[in-house]
């Protein structure tokens, strides 16, 4: 379902980057993938709103230490932002952030999970998240790169109720999915591939009609190229990473749209 009113409960409902640049990255994004942009005032330190085919799909703002990285945040729903927090530490998880408000359009937190990835939640109030899903340019999914898998399982099962389905489980691929609504809408993978040092992260794919021609354009905005473009039993894929440095993946949608 290409629009979506509102997100499920725990599953992703927002993305925004924390950028060293804003007005190169809101040129970089609007010039690989058309979206449009919205700058806040003051009062929201000058948020830039995505929007793509006139939806909400993303968000953009000056991220808040320098020596952080340019970094996407995925957010997942809860109804209860407090609540979350409270599940989180149970959990064996860190609050980063104690839960906030922003204005009248939602109230968040920022968490580390048990493998030291960082996530968000978001209650939306008046702004209720991504509203464009599974088409070229907009997000089409999200995964948890874990280095204790087993743990990170569990984690987002208690802190956000999850409901599961084991869709891999040999010594080559481990991967659990979130189900929402009968829909499989995250996925958690056991990421023994990680180089020693390289912490558990979230990643996000977008989805594209031609994930070759997307890199090119990627590459032609300044950006960089992570994972070449391969073809792989989900699709064909490809890692890149915006002029920033914050990284994202490209999943082709014609799998998706043949199903």
């Amino acid at each position: 379902m290409p629009f979506r009113e509102t997100a499920p409960s725990g599953a992703p409902i927002w993305f925004d980057l924390s950028s060293s640049d804003p007005e190169r990255m809101r040129d970089f994004y609007a010039g690989v993938f058309g979206w449009t942009y919205e700058v806040s005032g003051d009062e929201f330190g000058n948020y830039v709103m995505f929007r793509h085919n006139g939806r909400d799909v993303a968000g953009l703002g000056a991220k808040q230490q320098p020596d952080q990285p340019d970094a996407w945040m995925i957010y997942l729903q809860t109804d209860d932002a407090d609540a979350t927090a409270v599940k989180v530490r149970e959990a064996g998880g860190t609050v980063v952030m104690d839960p906030m408000d922003i204005a009248d359009l939602g109230r968040f937190l920022i968490a580390a999970d048990t493998s030291g990835a960082l996530v968000a939640a978001w209650q939306p109030r008046q702004h209720q998240g991504t509203q464009i899903w599974n088409e070229d340019g907009a997000p089409f999914w999200v995964e948890m790169h874990a280095t204790d898998y087993p743990a990170a399982v569990e984690f987002y099962k208690s802190a956000f109720a999850w409901d599961t389905e084991i869709t891999g489980d040999s010594d080559d691929f481990r991967y659990t999915v979130q189900i929402a609504d009968g829909v499989q809408v995250a996925g958690i993978m056991d990421a023994k591939f990680l180089p020693p040092g390289v912490p558990a992260n979230w990643h996000f794919y977008l989805g594209c009609d031609d994930v070759d021609a997307t890199v090119a354009k990627i590459v032609e905005h300044g950006g960089s190229v992570n994972m070449s473009p391969e073809d792989t039993p989900f699709g064909r894929l490809a890692g890149v990473a915006d002029p920033g440095g914050a990284g994202f993946m490209l999943s082709s949608l014609s799998d998706w749209k043949n199903a």
